[in-house]
């Protein structure tokens, strides 16, 4: 099953570290965690924390364990196809989580969320749309639910985010559907 994942995190910087992760599957199952930083991170930003508004005293009183996060994420995770929006930093913050929870460090793999967006537009349209056309029709759909998506303001939450990610590749096969229902019903009226 696909899995759509989303990490806020103390910076942007290099030493940077995750602060929460939520997934939301595509049948709509969902977790969140808030993460207590592990001993050696110390990196922070106030930006980020304007930003995504999670204090690191709160992390300090509420988040869970690394090991445990990692752990729960292993278990829940693994043998499912796991996107996310900003593969290379969120596979940043991902690998820092499994390696400082004892966890293999490329136990968890994640791809760009368009990829998922290109893979379910395909599914749907490619026995009834020619081949010639299939790609530029599942390029102007993704990027026509992209610009939708865009209008909409970002929570900067591990799962609203993971959550949005999850509406967006539902609208892109929604879209591809409505697609194949205008075709068929154009087709009957001739």
């Amino acid at each position: 099953m696909r899995a759509f994942l989303d990490f806020e995190a103390s910076s942007l910087g290099k030493q940077s570290y995750p602060i929460e992760v939520a997934w939301v599957f595509e049948d709509g199952t969902s977790e969140g965690h808030l993460i207590l930083p592990a001993p050696n991170w110390t990196d922070w930003d106030e930006k980020a924390e304007a930003v995504h508004g999670i204090a690191r005293a709160t992390l300090l009183s509420e988040g869970e364990p690394v090991a445990t996060v990692a752990a729960r994420m292993m278990q829940a995770l693994s043998g499912h196809h796991l996107f996310a929006s900003a593969p290379s930093w969120d596979g940043k913050w991902l690998s820092a989580l499994l390696r400082a929870g004892g966890q293999p460090r490329h136990g968890l793999r994640l791809r760009d969320s368009e990829e998922a967006q290109r893979e379910i537009a395909e599914h749907i349209l490619a026995e009834a749309v020619p081949s010639d056309d299939l790609g530029r029709l599942i390029e102007r759909i993704v990027a026509q639910c992209e610009e939708q998506q865009d209008l909409l303001p970002t929570a900067h939450r591990a799962l609203a985010d993971a959550q949005a990610e999850l509406t967006q590749w539902r609208a892109v096969a929604a879209a591809a559907q409505e697609e194949i229902d205008s075709e068929s019903s154009c087709g009957r009226s001739r």
